[in-house]
């Protein structure tokens, strides 16, 4: 690798961090360039903008949670849907400010009136085909209900309602008094169990 992809590597890196501990709004080119140890001049050589940043450390962390949480499960079709979206679980359990900066990145990006990248888009599809690997297995092992001939909308329904409700939850100030009626991690698993019960093959 290159310094200059080195150096780059570790500008998106510092960034993410910041990002993660803090708010996309928050934290500035500054910030960053304080952090990192380089003049901000530096990091304008590498981001034009602060959202090309922004971007880099959403795609950088995308696959870091896809390459930490998301490895392919062993067992029947069934066990490897449970141990997909019991990831939603994990993260939301173990690193809440994960989906804090999901949602943070979709409104600053719906803000800016910007598209994500093709490299963002592409790990999108790599959850995607990591479900529909296991489901598809389901059906022939018969661990699963078969859904017809494209489960494809039903995965997106799946997916953005549990990614909604932890992106939702992962806010730490509650809005109604009730917010602090249910435990949180527990809403979330509650939310995984709903869609399991719905996609797995009734024993007879």
């Amino acid at each position: 690798m290159k310094m200059k992809d080195v150096k780059r590597n570790f500008i998106v890196d510092v960034a993410m961090e910041l990002f993660l501990e803090r708010s996309i709004l928050s934290v500035t080119i500054k910030d960053i360039a304080e952090r990192a140890g380089v003049g901000e001049a530096t990091i304008y050589r590498y981001f034009v903008r602060k959202q090309n940043l922004v971007q880099a450390a959403a795609e950088k962390l995308q696959q870091k949670v896809y390459e930490e949480y998301f490895k392919p499960a062993a067992g029947n079709g069934l066990d490897r849907v449970k141990a997909f979206f019991g990831a939603y679980v994990e993260i939301f359990r173990t690193h809440r400010e994960f989906f804090r900066f999901v949602g943070e990145f979709d409104a600053y990006m719906l803000s800016e009136g910007l598209m994500t990248t093709e490299g963002y888009s592409d790990g999108v599809n790599l959850f995607r085909e990591l479900f529909l690997s296991a489901y598809r297995d389901g059906v022939a092992d018969g661990s699963l209900r078969n859904l017809g001939s494209d489960p494809t909308p039903f995965y997106y329904a799946a997916a953005h309602a549990l990614l909604s409700l932890c992106k939702n939850l992962s806010v730490e100030r509650g809005i109604v008094p009730q917010d602090s009626e249910t435990d949180k991690v527990f809403e979330v698993d509650e939310m995984k169990r709903v869609i399991l019960f719905y996609l797995a093959r009734p024993r007879v």
